[in-house]
This record gives C-alpha cells, sequence and structure tokens, in this order.
C-alpha cells in the first residue's frame, strides 16, 4: 500500500451539514476501494486563485489516506461527477 493525500474543494455555497456529508462521501469512496484514511484536514474557506462555476471561495480538505495504485483511478472517476465537488486533486506521498 502506498501513501496519497487528495485535495477537495468544497463549494462555499452551501450549508455546514452539506459540506460535512460531502466530506463524510469522499471518506467512504476510500474506504470502499480498500482504502483507509488516515488523516482529515480542514483548512476552512479560502479564496479561490480564479473564478471557477461563477464562484470565488470555497472550503479546502486534505484527506490522507493509504491503499493500492488500482484504487485511485476509481476513487477520482466518482470524484468527477460528485455534486459540491469544485475540484480535486489525488497526489501520491513521498515515502521520505
Amino acid at each position: 500500500m502506498s501513501k496519497y493525500e487528495l485535495a477537495v474543494v468544497v463549494n462555499a455555497q452551501i450549508d455546514d451539514d452539506a459540506r460535512t456529508a460531502t466530506v463524510d462521501k469522499c471518506k467512504d469512496l476510500v474506504t470502499r476501494f480498500g482504502g483507509t484514511v488516515t488523516n482529515v484536514d480542514d483548512w476552512g474557506k479560502k479564496k479561490l486563485a480564479y473564478e471557477i462555476q461563477k464562484m470565488n471561495e470555497g472550503y479546502y480538505y486534505f484527506i490522507r489516506f493509504d491503499a493500492e495504485g488500482s484504487a485511485i483511478a476509481e476513487i477520482e472517476s466518482r470524484m468527477r461527477i460528485m455534486d459540491n465537488v469544485i475540484r480535486y486533486l489525488c497526489v501520491k506521498q513521498d515515502e521520505a
């Protein structure tokens, strides 16, 4: 298993319950495909570098997890179609 980090930018115009449900759904995707979530960092509401879907702000979350390489494509394909997720990026962490 390798270590990965999933950066997620969530729509800032939704309420707290919907935002929490979106992050929980992201964590469930990781566990559904055989990964284990090790840490979730909530960076809060930040200004976006440029306007995305007529929005200037978003909530940033960083989900660290361990998973097999084959699970990443499945997780990303599901993240692509999630409502309330503006952007996402999954990167492999260095083993150092």
